[in-house]
């Protein structure tokens, strides 16, 4: 019969510790009972997922659809009313279609920007912290160097130079944002690859690359998971600057910040112009952030296992 290696099979070989810790699923499930801010989070990125996706269901109009009883008699935004619940923008179009496809545009900016920036981030790390030497001090200091830079600015330099498109705007924020998680799955990797069951499958002659796609970055799971529901968050935010400032998600595309920027000028006559994309950009951000907090929390047991 085969000997089994005793570090091997007491931490493992293949999986990380956040999918083989058998009551995690169970422990959220409590947690998220007992913390009914979690949970309200939870629910809320649930749906405005839902929405964004099926928003062509949810949204009454085409969002772009200008309405010829979509403005007053004085050329005035109609007020909220049983054909326009939250009334109609400047240019007279459905405000809750225009907010409803501006939730997809959110969470597709958000979602992928995060993810493409998670990807950077985790290969640069990952390769950082297990090759070191002059290829980590080149790339660290690369890292460096974006970071020094404050990443809205960054990020309106480069899409000044590549143009406002819904794609440009999120390679810009990917750009920008992967130099966080680089440099703490750095400081991960430099942790794990000294553990001993790194060390015994180097010894029985697995290679480099299998070594860090098979026992190091599957530990990184819980990170990554945290990292990016908060740098969603971050994502989200980042566009509708741009969007504000006019160079983010070009017209006649729906955005928040977009339609932030066009209803502070109609504040007084118009406020559901500012307030109601306002409210649902808070709302989406608080709730990511919560969430984000949430699963800190939660993973916090299994994160300090992988840096011991």
């Amino acid at each position: 019969m085969a000997t089994v290696n005793p570090a091997l099979d007491e931490l493992g070989t293949t999986e990380p510790l956040a999918l083989v810790e058998p009551r995690l699923f169970r422990r959220a499930l409590v947690s998220l009972w007992h913390d009914p801010v979690a949970l309200i989070s939870i629910l809320a990125v649930v749906a405005l997922a839902v929405v964004a996706i099926l928003a062509p269901y949810f949204s009454p109009y085409n969002p772009n659809h200008i309405f010829l009883n979509g403005l007053s008699a004085d050329g005035a935004p109609v007020h909220p009313d049983a054909t326009f619940l939250l009334g109609t923008d400047p240019n007279g179009r459905d405000v809750l279609s225009r907010l409803i496809y501006g939730d997809r545009v959110s969470l597709l900016v958000g979602v992928v920007a995060t993810g493409l920036a998670s990807i950077i981030g985790v290969i640069v790390g990952a390769i950082a912290g297990y090759v070191g030497g002059i290829v980590e001090s080149i790339l660290m200091r690369l890292t460096d160097v974006v970071l020094s830079f404050p990443i809205l600015l960054f990020c309106i330099a480069l899409i000044t130079v590549t143009g406002p498109s819904t794609r440009n705007v999120v390679l810009v924020i990917a750009f920008g944002y992967w130099t966080y998680l680089a440099r703490i799955v750095r400081s991960l990797v430099l942790s794990l690859k000294e553990r001993e069951f790194v060390t015994a499958a180097r010894t029985l002659g697995v290679g480099h690359l299998k070594v860090l796609r098979r026992h190091i970055l599957p530990h990184l799971v819980p990170t990554i998971i945290v990292y990016s529901t908060l740098g969603v968050a971050t994502s989200i935010l980042i566009e509708a600057s741009l969007s504000y400032l006019g160079i983010g998600v070009p017209v006649p595309e729906a955005s928040w910040g977009q339609m932030i920027s066009q209803g502070q000028q109609y504040f007084q006559i118009a406020p559901w112009l500012l307030i109601a994309p306002g409210i649902a950009l808070i709302i989406t951000v608080l709730a990511f952030n919560l969430a984000g907090d949430w699963l800190t929390d939660l993973l916090d047991p299994v994160t300090t296992e992988i840096g011991r």
